[in-house]
């Protein structure tokens, strides 16, 4: 029988002690808003969990979707506009 410890330590790194780079950090700020408009849209469906939804319920998911699809499409509007060199 072979031990594999020694190649387990290679195989699965240490994490805990590690940073995120600058780049990683650049990355979570340009797609904060559409994690907050995610969020924002979970909480508005967590609120219809437990009772009927109502109507104001209703306008309050719309909204949260439609914040979170806006969100997402000026993300990929930077994205599309970074990588093609238009207004750099």
């Amino acid at each position: 029988m072979e031990h594999i410890g020694a190649l387990r330590a290679v195989v699965t790194a240490d994490l805990s002690h590690r940073e995120p780079t600058g780049a990683e950090l650049d990355a979570i700020d340009l797609e904060m808003p559409v994690i907050t408009a995610e969020v924002e849209l979970l909480d508005a469906q967590i609120m219809t969990l437990d009772r009927p939804v109502s109507e104001l319920d209703e306008r309050r998911i719309r909204r949260a979707r439609r914040r979170v699809l806006a969100a997402r499409r000026e993300l990929l509007n930077r994205a599309a506009v970074s990588t093609s060199g238009v207004g750099a």
